[in-house]
């Protein structure tokens, strides 16, 4: 995809750059030929404090303010700047040595590594040298306060002449392009705006904050207010910065290249918020490419794809939030999440509208969380966002990166959580992104085939490097630290654990030790979860692993038996049960018996990490039908089952997620372009009372899970369950025991028969005298036929299932119930 030319300009293009191929021109296109006041640039005159001139050195016409015309307005018709002739000019201006035709060529060609050093104020013997390259330009004065001297012009844009100065003064230049003349700070007069701390952390990889070092930033530079533009490119012969503020050309805008850092930087002075960039890069083979920036931290709306630069004025009131989200232990903790995309929960919505709406829907339905699918920039709305190429803007599609900070902010404001989907593991190929970014591979594998992802058509990072792995490690704490996000859920690891992840035998390389891991991957997430956790208290990191890779949630430091440390996250979705039990729901009741270890199988393993029960937006797309859809049965059964399900769900150790739309039993599978199928819940149609009972079971089952600390505080600990009965297939039955801290119990018995059993004995602790129902998925108000046990059930001192007590309560057909102590 090519850049959309901005809006403004409706006059034909200017002429190409010396040199430039069609890829460089084409970011250019649709911008005017005549040019108008660059950003940051006026017509008035410089103000900042001067010497005067040297004792001895010929006179300097000076200059009076009502020579320029008043700010914001093109100086006044005094003419245009008069360039003086070889030898002493008549305002003591004389011509500088001719720049050589090496330097001259790679200047004016975008090549040249030190710009710098031949732009700008340089002292010679003979006084100040000061050149200039301003394409397009009649003329060129120097001003400065008690100064007004014009350049020499040596073609092709630059204009140079040496004057009779000792010291450098805070000089401005006055531009005339013939038709009218502007004011302007001169970019190659400021030192680097990059500190050696920050190049240094770039070398060593550890930069925590790389957006504060790298992409486009705003600033106060010697006295200045501009924006240092840096991007790493080490394999560019060349880099400049081009955008609205010079028409797309960037003849006049190279940056310098800060050593072995690879780092290219350029402060321009004036430039502010709202200016659409891009960079030029003049590519090992000598052509170019216009690429975005890779640390943007704002873009423009898809189709489109400039950089944008930014600021941010958000002033966060979450700060209670904030102060309390680490105070328990997540896995310790309640965690009911409503995951959803954001483009197409209400489509049409920015993120300010959506902050009136979702806050008071999730809040409303008791889920602890949200978590969004990927937000961050990416050009194919139909990746859901897992495909990105800006990874440090939020979308522009519903606005500024600030109005998704005021999204969050209401989110916290409103008691929920913020989770998101973060993408690490591959990129996509465009053409103006991360792909051969400076015309080698930088952030993918060097190998082709390495390279390549075999599932996606993307390519994969090099997790080896040093750059790379910091640009997304800073990327992890970025979105922690600057949207206060509560947590990532880091997306496809099993394809970046795995080196032969997809691949035939014979299309992968084994690494040192012979073995099929991705040991550059291993080390990445172990920093990045160690970083995040460092920096940010409170934040979770949740891995999307669908293998038995050992010690997902392990510590990092705690070596497991297959000699690596843990990855150290937080939680992992368990992707087992989440299919096993997705099967045995989808068979009719009477083959059901055949499959109950399906049911049961999750507990062998459910305390080998720490684990989030997803039914996700993977489980309802691409023809595996939405969750009430995937149950048998008529209309009825199919919700009853539904029901059912998710009371079990809630009970089963494990933190808990539902995709939007399951909250009420939605039919269709979901699709980005329209989103829910809100329409189910309006009281005109005559079966929502069908939806809204599902609807208010979601809401009960969060309310209830959020006041029972057995529902979650061990969900770690083997303690923190029991079996009542796991073995029950011939009744479809499911029934245990769940644990406080405490030692409070909670029972849960799930039939998933479409027969009543009546007097269904169950065996319980004898330390409980009465059990009370709390919850049954058969009750009226969520569409159920109002089987239930309304009074309390007494313990009897008879043995069952291994216990000294039992109850005997009425299973209702395809339900959960909840019992407590009365």
């Amino acid at each position: 995809m090519t850049a959309r030319p901005p809006s403004r300009p409706t006059t034909p293009d200017p002429a190409p750059a010396p040199g430039a191929t069609d890829d460089s021109a084409a970011g250019r296109s649709g911008h005017p030929a005549t040019p108008r006041p660059p950003a940051g640039e006026s017509a008035v005159a410089a103000r900042g404090t001067f010497a005067g001139p040297t004792a001895g050195a010929s006179p300097i016409r000076p200059f009076t303010p009502r020579e320029v015309a008043a700010p914001g307005r093109a100086a006044a018709p005094a003419g245009p700047a008069r360039a003086t002739q070889s030898g002493a000019g008549s305002h003591g201006v004389r011509s500088a040595a001719p720049l050589s035709d090496e330097d001259r060529g790679r200047l004016l060609d975008g090549t040249h590594h030190d710009p710098h050093g031949l732009l700008g104020a340089h002292p010679v013997r003979s006084g100040l040298l000061i050149r200039v390259l301003r394409p397009s330009a009649k003329g060129v004065t120097v001003l400065a306060k008690g100064l007004r001297a014009d350049l020499p012009c040596e073609g092709d844009g630059l204009f140079a002449g040496v004057l009779p100065l000792r010291t450098v003064p805070d000089y401005e230049l006055l531009v005339d392009y013939g038709d009218n003349a502007w004011t302007v700070q001169d970019p190659y007069r400021f030192l680097p705006a990059l500190g050696e701390l920050d190049l240094h952390l770039l070398g060593e990889g550890r930069h925590e904050q790389l957006w504060q070092a790298l992409g486009a930033r705003i600033m106060d530079h010697q006295g200045v207010t501009g924006t240092r533009f840096t991007v790493w490119a080490p394999n560019a012969q060349g880099v400049r910065v081009v955008g609205d503020f010079n028409y797309w050309d960037g003849t006049g805008h190279p940056m310098r290249s800060l050593g072995s850092s690879g780092v290219w930087e350029l402060f321009v002075p004036g430039i502010g918020e709202g200016e659409l960039y891009k960079f030029e890069i003049t590519r090992p083979d000598g052509s170019r490419t216009l690429r975005a920036d890779p640390m943007a931290r704002r873009t423009e709306c898809p189709p489109a794809n400039a950089s944008v630069v930014d600021a941010s004025h958000h002033s966060w009131t979450d700060a209670d939030w904030m102060s309390r989200r680490g105070e328990r232990p997540v896995h310790e903790a309640p965690l009911s999440v409503y995951e959803m995309h954001l483009a197409s929960w209400r489509p049409g919505l920015t993120y300010r509208q959506l902050a009136v709406q979702l806050p008071a829907y999730v809040k409303d339905l008791g889920f602890t969380h949200v978590e969004f699918m990927p937000v961050p920039e990416h050009p194919f709305g139909g990746s859901w966002g897992y495909q990105v190429t800006g990874f440090y803007a939020p979308t522009a599609r519903m606005g500024t990166p600030d109005d998704f900070k005021f999204l969050i902010d209401a989110l916290h404001r409103a008691g929920i959580g913020v989770l998101m989907d973060w993408v690490p593991a591959h990129f996509p190929r465009d053409d103006w992104a991360l792909a051969e970014f400076d015309g080698r591979p930088l952030y993918e594998p060097q190998d082709p085939a390495r390279a390549a992802h075999p599932d996606w058509g993307t390519l994969e990072f090099d997790y080896g490097r040093t750059e790379v792995r910091n640009f997304l490690v800073a990327n992890a704490v970025y979105w922690c630290e600057e949207f206060h996000i509560d947590g990532l859920r880091v997306d496809a690891v099993a394809s970046m654990l795995y080196l032969d992840y997809s691949r035939e035998d014979g299309g992968w390389t084994p690494n040192i030790h012979g073995g099929r891991e991705n040991l550059d991957a291993v080390a990445f997430l172990q920093e990045m979860n160690a970083t995040v956790y460092r920096r940010c208290p409170g934040v979770v990191t949740i891995a999307e692993e669908s293998t038995a890779w050992d010690g997902v949630t392990r510590a990092t430091h705690h070596i497991g038996p297959g000699g690596f440390g843990g990855l150290g996250f937080g939680l992992k979705w368990n992707m087992g049960w989440m299919h096993d039990s997705l099967g045995y729901v989808s068979k009719e009741p009477v083959h059901r018996k055949y499959h109950h270890g399906e049911m049961t199988f999750s507990m062998i393993y459910a305390y080998s990490e720490n684990y989030v029960l997803p039914i996700s937006h993977d489980e309802v797309v691409h023809g595996k039908r939405a969750l009430v859809s995937k149950m048998p049965g008529d209309w009825w059964q199919q919700r009853a089952n539904h029901r059912a399900y998710l009371g079990f769900m809630w009970a089963h150790p494990g933190k808990q997620l539902l995709f939007m739309g399951q909250e009420f039993a939605q039919g269709a599978e979901w699709a980005e372009s329209h989103g829910p199928d809100w329409w189910l819940l309006d009281p005109s149609y005559e079966a929502e009372p069908d939806h809204r009972g599902v609807r208010d079971l979601v809401r009960e089952l969060n309310r209830r899970y959020a006041a029972t600390p057995a529902l979650w505080e061990r969900d770690t600990d083997p303690a923190g369950f029991s079996w009542i009965d796991g073995d029950a297939s011939e009744d479809n039955v499911f029934s245990f025991l769940r644990f406080a801290a405490d030692g409070s119990p909670l029972i849960s018995v799930t039939n998933f028969s479409p027969v009543v059993r009546h007097a269904y004995r169950l065996g319980v602790p004898d330390t409980v005298p009465a059990w009370r129902e709390v919850l049954n998925t058969d009750d009226p108000r969520y569409g159920g036929s109002g089987i239930s046990n309304p009074d309390p059930l007494k313990a009897e001192p008879t043995p069952w299932n291994g216990r000294p007590a039992s109850v005997s309560p009425v299973l209702p057909p395809l339900a959960t119930l909840w019992l407590r102590p009365s």
